[in-house]
């Protein structure tokens, strides 16, 4: 088998854009590679774990997944996914090679006794008797920044995981129970990879799953709607072409049935006092360090710890329950399709270890995370449609309003049946204070032209919290 050389994929791994340590000092530690089953001559596919070392002040280590495809001669149209010479051969991101992904498609298909004639420590695993398409030509998907997808023909989509660590994958782990309980509302899982390690660790490198390649993104359907509200001069939210509150609703059921499909097959547990303590303690230490971080916050401390101080009171007296829920829930992670609402991407926010991923939350959570999505989708409109003088903005960011007020309220009735009980109120209210906090330390280091959209809207719900006080 062909040996990786360091350098190479030291050099690759800097500028490849799901490369989270972008900017950091770091070196490659330590490197393992394994053989993907079949193929033909002329071509070698390896999966390479390569495990990273950050040299910075922070340190810690990572672990990334790396497919190569490995030639004898050069190939002219795999040159931008070069990586190196190795012992002679050519070496390439496997993912832009269209001959290596119908490689590694056509070994799910092949049979329990052809994979165990292999020496490799990969298991590819099946859900359902799906027939694969195996002689679809495979594409790789250039919307996706942490992770790589490779599309098959019309039905099929590869999720390739680049940052990995062993243990089950939330996105795998969460399509197999809602593939096998029939939920409407997710992309058939069709199968997973699996590296098993000298150590005993399993490491979840792919699934594949349906295509749905015919949805509309949530995200661009929200964002049309606030469009065309705001190039009418006189009507409002609910008389023009586009309102999304009917969609909003419906998206509020699906989440709500997804929900329940979820604490049907994984465990649930009531909060006690202790927990309901924790919940809020996590919150407010979340509230400090985010202030820290941005200083525009600190205004807002003093006004926002009784918000989420009130969870440790309201979480054990309504008798709230945690489960697991979808973790990093927004509009840019749902698709509208012919057969209704589908939620993508189980894998809960990046930023947080994968461990952490997989813990029992309330489900305020995912809703919160909607709730400052519609919020979103209306401040991104008014940015793009800026600068025609402050009449238009004013007329603007009281349509916004409008706009976010009315599919809250449609998304939030449908989710909760009706309207949501006091308790519910608070504890939504909370949680989306914890989103908007958490957003404002995101965009000042992600997207700072965009670190105005939290912020005003912490000063928002702080004037309302002050405004209810005075009624």
């Amino acid at each position: 088998m062909i040996t990786p050389y360091r350098s190479d994929i030291e050099r690759h791994l800097a500028t490849a854009r799901w490369f989270a340590g972008k900017g950091r000092p770091f070196r490659v530690a330590g490197l393992r590679s394994a053989p993907v089953p079949g193929g033909s001559d002329g071509l070698e596919l390896l999966v390479v774990l390569v495990e990273v070392e950050y040299l910075d002040a922070a340190g810690g280590t990572e672990l990334y997944q790396l497919p190569v495809s490995v030639h004898a001669a050069p190939k002219e149209h795999l040159e931008p996914a070069w990586i190196g010479r190795w012992d002679g051969r050519h070496a390439y991101d496997a993912t832009h090679d269209r001959a290596a992904m119908t490689q590694w498609l056509e070994a799910f298909a092949l049979s329990a006794d052809e994979l165990a004639r292999v020496d490799t420590p990969l298991r590819f695993h099946r859900c359902g008797d799906a027939d694969l398409p195996t002689g679809e030509r495979p594409g790789l998907m250039t919307a996706e920044q942490s992770n790589s997808s490779v599309a098959y023909g019309e039905e099929l989509l590869m999720k390739l995981f680049r940052k990995v660590t062993p243990g089950p994958n939330p996105d795998i782990e969460i399509h197999e129970v809602l593939t096998r309980a029939g939920s409407d509302h997710v992309a058939a899982l069709h199968g997973w990879v699996d590296w098993e390690t000298d150590e005993g660790e399993v490491v979840q490198l792919a699934m594949l799953q349906q295509f749905l390649r015919t949805g509309s993104d949530g995200w661009a359907l929200a964002r049309s709607s606030a469009r065309a509200l705001f190039a009418e001069a006189d009507l409002h939210a609910h008389e023009v072409g586009g309102d999304f509150a009917s969609e909003a609703a419906r998206l509020g059921q699906a989440l709500a049935e997804t929900h329940a499909t979820l604490a049907e097959h994984f465990p649930t547990q009531q909060l006690d006092a202790a927990g309901a303590r924790a919940l809020a303690d996590t919150m407010l230490a979340r509230l400090d360090w985010a202030a820290e971080q941005v200083p525009a916050l600190e205004q807002y401390v003093d006004r926002l710890r009784p918000r989420l101080a009130v969870v440790a009171d309201v979480a054990e007296e309504a008798g709230v329950r945690v489960q697991r829920i979808h973790g990093d829930l927004h509009l840019g992670q749902t698709l509208r399709t012919v057969k209704g609402w589908k939620l993508v991407d189980f894998e809960g926010e990046p930023a947080r270890p994968l461990h952490e991923r997989s813990h029992p939350e309330p489900v305020w959570r995912d809703v919160a995370g909607m709730l400052r999505s519609f919020d979103y989708a209306a401040a991104v409109v008014q940015r793009e449609l800026g600068g025609e003088g402050a009449a238009s903005d004013d007329q603007r960011a009281y349509r916004a309003e409008e706009w976010v007020e009315r599919n809250r309220r449609a998304f939030l009735t449908a989710y909760a049946g009706g309207e949501l009980s006091p308790e519910q109120e608070l504890l939504c209210a909370a949680f989306e204070a914890d989103k908007a906090v958490y957003e404002c330390v995101y965009e000042l280091r992600n997207r700072p032209d965009w670190a105005d959209i939290p912020l005003a809207a912490v000063a928002r719900l702080v004037a309302s919290e002050t405004a209810a006080v005075a009624e």
